[in-house]
């Protein structure tokens, strides 16, 4: 029997004996501190602030004496009561030297809460940051695993990038060690580095690739979690662990038919976060790859089929699996497989997963929209549900459903989801219902009855668009003119203070038609006929005049309705007269200065009053394709720039040469034109996506043209850059810096402002010569939401521009949105494009313009 036997250990020498001995004699000589546990306590019980403030200034006032002392014993405990203060938010940083002391303790307990110190009282703008070096590199050739543990641990979550330059071949070292342990934390600290330094990634290429082979779960699922950001931070390195593709799919067979393991089982799934990850770095490898995703479409589809969803853990491998399937170039059964997945994802009872079906339902509905418009029915029951935020994305989804053959059943439905919903919603919502009603009406009848619910049900919600929208489709449809002024009038009877948006449609609408309303024809489709005298209309104009809940916009559409009622009337000009003088002293300058200008044409221009407000003329306008402009750029009919030119004093509104200046287009060479004869110079218009340019400023190719943006101000919202009765000054930030083309690519930076960015990715079509394809990418990279993002664009007469429906109206922090534009170049021009993006940021509304006229040359042969 030999001494160790006896528990006697040889290396212990007299030396350390000694030492012991006066660790010993110092304890007894020292009074023990407060526990950690004591003093949790102790601050628990304070009843005031004040209270806990006392006691942890008494405990840091102790801590401070210990630490003066060279050889302090209690120099752990210490530390471990700083470290709570500290969370608690109190200042600990004269702590940070007492820790290295404990790093370079032998002792493993003092090593412990040595790191821990570090990790929460380091960073790498602190000068100590630098003398942990040293500590860390001795660590990671401990030979204890679990000091090695620490070392790693501590190099990941503290790491500057002079220190991970330093100690990455340590690292790379540790991840080949015939220790499992050591392995997956080596793996996870190479993930942290990474991050803070991506072109240390080669270094960890050999390592990383032999991970995959493991099979220990922790090793295997930090490799895994490696190699997915190498992939996403490189194309080069994603190219190289393509050739993985297969082992990942043996992994993930294994783990779908393997029985039960209790090690790695979690509500009868087997390893259910390796499963997450494995099916995360598929879907990075698989996509724009179609040899790589025929590897993994088998797989995908057992797992699909094999998971088990009455568990919280299956719905999250299912979930990933959707996105896998549909990120990847799979086949179309498969897509319709992971669709309907999620179509039983929002019968779930759970609110956390029905958000998430909708939310991935909208991703994915530009993909397989046929697929998707099979659960059309459950997706308007989520309209009802009770949380905020399934309703919003409800709605949002509803609408990219909406096609010519669901338009009826679909707007009946969203009319209901518009009467009761919150008031965030009604502005968003009107404004797509008129938009799908813009592009899929069945007659104009249906067409004008839907805009007229929207402006009952919405209220003062409706966005100026909508208004303006109405105004030109009564202006066109000539033979709906009688039942759009009998409709409008018999809403206009009741109450409006909360419908001004209506109001001001049936303002308009009656003064350019109201003689059809007293004296047209009786319609034969209306139950209940208007019969009507004069001075009724009259006393509901003057009700709308004198009443102070309507606002000054409204008063505006009123007054002017109401002069040009005088040449629709065979009588009453007196009264209408009267009422118009009563604002010559009204305290607001706009009234007052409609008032004076109509008083004149009842007195000194008389004679010119039948011309100058006889009926506007049919608006010309061409749709615009899907999610084309529609450019409102004038809210509210006005007098003739020619013809009121004798007034003594003119309507204070927007002429051409100062939307230009506004645009930045004014060194486009463009003449401001005069107003047509029959035409009012602030008539609510509609233009294309190719006549817009021409508006905004000249196109033409031989001549010069500048980017230019402007941003609204927070209190605007973006259509009413177009509306004359805004008189505030809008903010122009100045010229937006040049578009970018990227090197060897057809990729195009057109915008970088803000935290938006907006990127052309450019492809001609193998199947049309003259067509080119532009995959628009909005990018947001601030920490805020960015919502109601609308992309606008227009091109010269020359093109035709299509342009399909956007992936989302929300931009989340570090994401995107996408959509598809179609150019066609059938004269073989260089192509010039204008955009138009609106947002609502944390700011409030925004609005940028800008000009592309740097495409490649590539696209116009």
């Amino acid at each position: 029997m030999n001494a160790s036997e006896h528990g006697f250990n040889p290396a212990f020498n007299m030396a350390s004996i000694k030492q012991a001995f006066n660790e010993a004699v110092e304890r007894v000589r020292m009074p023990a501190p407060t526990r950690l546990r004591d003093l949790i306590r102790q601050i628990r019980a304070a009843r005031t602030a004040a209270e806990e403030r006392t006691v942890v200034n008494k405990e840091c006032a102790y801590i401070r004496s210990t630490f003066r002392e060279e050889d302090s014993v209690w120099r752990c405990r210490n530390i471990a009561k700083l470290l709570y203060i500290h969370m608690l938010g109190y200042p600990a940083h004269f702590g940070q030297l007492e820790c290295l002391k404990l790093i370079a303790s032998p002792r493993f307990t003092d090593k412990r809460i040595g790191y821990l110190g570090a990790m929460l009282l380091l960073d790498e703008r602190q000068d100590v940051h630098l003398l942990i070096t040293n500590c860390l590199k001795n660590d990671l050739n401990s030979s204890t695993q679990f000091v090695i543990g620490l070392a790693l641990c501590t190099l990941g979550a503290i790491a500057s990038p002079e220190m991970a330059r330093d100690l990455a071949s340590e690292v790379e070292r540790l991840m080949k060690s015939a220790n499992a342990y050591i392995r997956k934390k080596a793996a996870l600290c190479a993930f942290r580095i990474i991050r803070r330094v991506p072109e240390l990634m080669e270094m960890f290429l050999p390592a990383t690739r032999s991970l995959i082979t493991e099979k220990n779960h922790g090793v295997l699922i930090t490799g895994v979690t490696l190699i997915t950001e190498m992939c996403e931070n490189s194309v080069d390195t994603l190219n190289h662990f393509k050739k993985i593709v297969p082992n990942l799919v043996r992994i993930l067979k294994n783990l779908i038919l393997a029985g039960y393991s209790p090690e790695h089982d979690v509500s009868g799934v087997s390893d259910p976060f390796l499963q997450v990850k494995i099916l995360r770095l598929l879907r990075i490898l698989g996509r724009n790859d179609i040899d790589a995703s025929e590897a993994m479409n088998d797989i995908l589809a057992q797992v699909a089929t094999n998971t088990e969803t009455s568990k919280n853990v299956g719905n999250t491998i299912l979930y990933e699996t959707v996105l896998s399937i549909m990120d990847i170039k799979s086949e179309s059964g498969l897509r319709v497989l992971a669709v309907n997945i999620l179509g039983r994802f929002l019968l779930n009872n759970d609110k956390n997963i029905r958000y998430v079906a909708l939310n991935t339902l909208l991703k994915t509905v530009y993909v397989d929209t046929s697929a998707v418009q099979r659960h059309r029915s459950t997706i308007l029951e989520c309209l009802k549900d009770p949380d905020v935020s399934i309703r919003k994305r409800a709605m949002e989804l509803s609408f990219a459903l909406v096609n010519s053959n669901n338009i009826r059943n679909m707007m009946k439905e969203l009319l209901l989801f518009l009467e009761r919903a919150d008031p965030e919603f009604k502005a968003q919502c009107s404004s797509n219902i008129v938009m799908s009603a813009e592009r899929f009406a069945p007659n104009k009848r249906w067409h004008l009855e839907t805009l007229f619910k929207v402006l009952v049900a919405a209220g003062n919600y409706v966005r100026d668009d909508v208004v303006a929208c109405t105004i030109q489709l009564i202006s066109e449809t000539q033979s709906q003119q009688s039942y759009a002024v009998s409709a409008l009038w018999r809403a206009l009877e009741k109450d409006t203070s909360d419908k001004q948006p209506l109001a001001q449609v049936a303002t308009w609408c009656i003064g350019e038609y109201g003689d059809l309303l007293l004296y047209g024809p009786p319609l034969e489709d209306i139950d209940a006929p208007v019969n009507l005298t004069e001075d009724e209309v009259i006393d509901v104009y003057q009700r709308l005049l004198w009443n102070p809940q309507n606002t000054v916009v409204t008063k505006q559409y009123t007054l002017l309705s109401l002069t040009k009622l005088s040449t629709r009337f065979q009588k009453g000009n007196e009264k209408i007269r009267q009422i118009i003088d009563t604002f010559g002293s009204n305290l607001h300058i706009e009234l007052q200065q409609r008032g004076i200008e109509f008083s004149q044409l009842f007195r000194k221009y008389d004679h010119l009053r039948p011309a100058l407000l006889e009926r506007m003329p049919p608006m010309e306008t061409a749709r615009p394709q899907a999610n084309g402009i529609i450019g409102m750029v004038n809210g509210e009919p006005e007098l003739e720039e020619e013809k009121s030119s004798v007034l003594e004093a003119s309507s204070p509104s927007s002429d051409s040469s100062a939307l230009l200046d506004l645009l930045g287009t004014t060194d486009l060479g463009m003449t401001p034109s005069v107003s047509n004869k029959n035409t009012s110079a602030n008539s609510t218009t509609i233009v294309n996506n190719n006549d817009l340019l021409d508006l905004l400023g000249s196109l033409d190719l031989n001549v010069p043209t500048s980017t230019s943006t402007s941003t609204l101000p927070q209190t605007q919202t973006s259509s009413q850059i177009f509306n004359p009765t805004n008189t505030s000054n809008f903010l122009v930030d100045g010229l937006l810096n040049s578009s970018s083309v990227q090197n060897d690519t057809l990729t195009m930076i057109v915008l970088d402002k803000a935290g938006l960015k907006i990127i052309f990715r450019l492809e001609r079509s193998p199947d049309i010569a003259d067509l080119l394809i532009i995959n628009m990418s909005a990018q947001n990279s601030g920490s805020a939401i960015l919502t109601d993002f609308l992309f606008q664009a227009a091109v010269p007469k020359t093109f035709q521009l299509q342009m399909l429906s956007p992936s989302s109206t929300v931009i989340p922090p570090s994401g995107q949105v996408t959509q598809v534009l179609k150019v066609t170049n059938i004269n073989k021009v260089p192509l010039r494009m204008r955009l138009r993006i609106s947002y609502t940021g944390p700011t409030g509304p925004v609005l940028e313009q800008t000009e592309v006229n740097n495409f490649p040359s590539l696209i116009s042969q």
